[in-house]
C-alpha cells in the first residue's frame, strides 16, 4: 500500500511524514518542489529509509503526476503543497496563483485520469484529501461564533483568494465527476520544523539573537493556535474515516491575541534560556506597522470533526508551546541550516535543473 503527499517536505506536511512513519511502514512518495519553505533536513531522520521516496517536482507537472500515479498506484493522495504565507501573497500573489490555483488543478486532473482507470474496489476505496486554511472564511468580530463548516467564504487576501478557488476546484471535480474528496481547514498551526517567517519561530530565533520581536499594529489580531502533531493525527482521522465530499473543521480551541502569544513566549524563554544581562526578553518586543487587509480574528468550530469522527486535540496552548521553545532551544542545527544561506546553496547544486 502507498500514500502520495504533495508538499512533504514543507511545515505541516513534513511533520505529517514523519508522523505518518512513525506509525505505519506503508510507502510514502512524497512530491515537493522545494520552494524557499521546503526543506530536506526536516526530513534527513528518514534518508536511508525505504518506506519513504522523495520526489523533486510541482504538482503542476501533470506528467510527472501521471508517471507516480501509475508507477506508485497510491491509494491516497494528500494534498499539503501550498504557497502559504500572507505578507508574501501581498507582495508577490503571482506565484500563490501557480501553485494554490492552477498546481491544485493540475493535480486534480492527474489524479481524475488515475482513479477512472482504477479497478471498482480499489477505485471505492481511493481517497483525495485537501488540506485547506481556516483563512478562507475572512475574518471574525469579536463577538462572532467561531467558524463552521458551511461558513460563506470571505477570503481577504492573495494568499486565502487562492486557497479558496483550490477549495472551489476540490468541492468541482466531486460533484462533477464524482472524485472521492475530503477537504481539512485547519487554523493557525505551530511546532517542531516551522520556517522562521512565522510569527512562532520567528519570535523564538529573533529572542535567542537579541533582535527585536515585531509585532504587528496593537497586536490584538486573535488566532486559533492548533499544535501540528495534533492537526496531522486529525487528518490521519478523516482519511480513514471522513465521508466522502465532506469538509472538515481542525482547531486547537486556543484563541489567544498575538501579544499574548509573544510574552508567552519571553516568559518561557525567561524560565528556559535567561538572558546574560538578567532583563526580561519582553523588553525586545517592538510594535511595527499592521499589513494591509490583515484578518483580527480566526476562531475554528471543531465540534463536527469531534462528534463524528471522535477527534479532539491532545495539546492545550500552554503544553504545546513548551515543547516548540524547547525543540527551537534543542534543534539549533535545524534552525541554522535554514536561515545561513548554506541550505539555498546545497539545493541549487543539488536539484538545479531538475524536474
Amino acid at each position: 500500500m502507498t500514500i502520495l503527499v504533495t508538499g512533504g517536505a514543507g511545515f505541516i506536511g513534513g511533520n505529517f511524514v514523519l508522523d505518518w512513519l512513525a506509525g505505519s511502514d506503508e510507502l510514502v512518495v512524497n512530491l515537493d518542489k522545494l520552494s524557499y519553505a521546503g526543506n530536506l533536513q526536516t526530513l534527513a531522520s528518514l534518508q536511508g529509509d525505504k518506506r519513504h521516496r522523495f520526489v523533486h517536482g510541482d504538482i503542476a507537472d501533470r506528467a510527472l503526476l501521471g508517471r507516480l500515479l501509475a508507477e506508485h498506484q497510491p491509494r491516497a493522495v494528500l494534498n499539503f503543497a501550498a504557497e502559504s504565507h500572507v505578507d508574501r501573497s501581498i507582495h508577490g500573489p503571482g506565484d500563490f496563483i501557480d501553485t494554490n490555483v492552477v498546481g491544485t488543478f493540475n493535480l486534480l486532473e492527474a489524479v481524475r485520469g488515475y482513479w477512472d482507470d482504477l479497478p471498482a474496489a480499489d477505485k471505492s476505496a481511493f481517497r483525495f484529501l485537501h488540506v485547506s486554511t481556516d483563512e478562507v472564511y475572512g475574518t471574525l468580530a469579536a463577538e462572532d461564533a467561531p467558524f463552521a463548516e458551511d461558513h460563506r467564504y470571505q477570503p481577504n487576501s492573495p494568499y486565502s483568494a487562492s486557497k479558496a478557488a483550490s477549495d472551489h476546484l476540490v468541492r468541482a471535480w466531486h460533484h462533477s465527476y464524482g472524485l472521492p474528496v475530503l477537504t481539512t481547514h485547519c487554523s493557525n498551526n505551530y511546532g517542531p520544523y516551522h520556517f522562521p517567517e512565522k510569527l512562532i519561530p520567528l519570535v523564538i530565533l529573533n529572542a535567542l539573537a537579541g533582535k527585536p520581536l515585531p509585532i504587528y499594529g496593537d497586536g490584538q489580531q486573535i488566532r486559533d493556535w492548533l499544535y501540528v502533531k495534533d492537526h496531522c493525527a486529525a487528518i490521519r482521522r478523516v482519511l480513514d474515516a471522513g465521508t466522502t465530499g465532506e469538509t472538515y473543521n481542525v482547531g486547537g480551541w486556543n484563541e489567544k491575541t498575538n501579544l499574548d502569544v509573544v510574552r508567552t513566549i519571553c516568559s518561557l524563554l525567561d524560565e528556559l534560556r535567561p538572558r546574560a544581562d538578567g532583563k526580561g526578553y519582553a523588553e525586545q518586543i517592538s510594535h511595527v506597522q499592521d499589513r494591509p487587509g490583515h484578518d483580527r480574528r480566526y476562531a475554528i468550530d471543531a465540534r463536527k470533526l469531534e462528534r463524528e469522527l471522535g477527534w479532539k486535540p491532545a495539546e492545550t496552548f500552554d503544553s504545546g508551546i513548551r515543547k516548540t521553545v524547547q525543540w527551537y532551544l534543542d534543534n539549533q542545527d535545524w534552525v541554522a541550516g535554514v536561515t545561513s544561506g548554506h541550505y539555498r546553496d546545497w539545493l541549487d547544486r543539488q536539484y538545479g535543473g531538475q524536474s
